[in-house]
């Protein structure tokens, strides 16, 4: 399955939904995000008492709110989502074949794009099916320091050997020179996550691929 580069458009991607303006990772928050506008919609997945709910947090699963997988699914397969694809941030590892399992049975799989920031994780979607489309995310300093002992070159020696077909970068990291190396290896840049109006029009116009987004609003022109 073969990422397409965006011709020039940035997809607009709400974080949990949108959650700036609904709880995230909840069927409000997706409706939000369809009712202003995107092109993809990103979700946190992980394992909770057997069954693979959408949270973020482990603390957000204990809460007892969340809505399983396959549920959410479910409700983004209906019409009305219809031409929005989805991110599926996977917290975890053990998950992967139950997550491909899922995505099949809901049709969904050829409009996911999976990532994570354990890159174990992600090979193991790979190994499992190998025409999934995956994203390394790569975040703070802290979650560099924990899992990277050089993120950039390693990043940009897995997107070129194939091994991953996206970068997923905490939007500090994303520079002209990181945009030009990824496209290089013929993989796309998004950028996350990113809440005030002016880093968006300065992303969008250094031409990453993608912005993810707690408001999507803010995709739209200031009046």
């Amino acid at each position: 399955m073969a990422l397409v580069m965006n011709q020039g458009h940035c997809h607009r991607i709400g974080h949990g939904g949108a959650s700036a303006l609904a709880p995230g990772n909840t069927l409000a928050s997706f409706d939000a995000a369809r009712a202003v506008g995107v092109d993809m919609i990103e979700f946190d997945v992980r394992a909770w008492r057997g069954e693979l709910v959408l949270a973020h947090t482990m603390l957000d699963a204990r809460l007892g709110r969340s809505i399983t997988l396959r549920d959410a699914l479910a409700y983004l397969g209906g019409p009305a989502f219809g031409g929005i694809d989805l991110n599926v941030d996977v917290k975890h590892a053990g998950c992967e074949r139950e997550l491909l399992s899922e995505l099949r049975g809901a049709h969904m799989l050829e409009r996911a794009l999976i990532s994570s920031q354990v890159p174990a994780v992600l090979d193991r979607v790979r190994d499992l099916e190998p025409e999934a489309r995956i994203g390394i995310s790569v975040g703070g300093r802290v979650a560099r320091l924990s899992r990277w002992r050089d993120w950039r070159g390693q990043v940009l020696a897995g997107l070129g050997a194939r091994r991953w077909d996206a970068l997923m970068a905490q939007h500090r990291l994303v520079d002209r020179s990181l945009l030009q190396a990824v496209a290089e290896r013929g993989a796309l840049l998004y950028a996350w996550t990113v809440n005030e109006r002016t880093a968006i029009e300065s992303l969008q116009q250094l031409g990453v691929h993608g912005i993810t987004t707690a408001d999507p609003r803010l995709f739209a022109p200031a009046t």
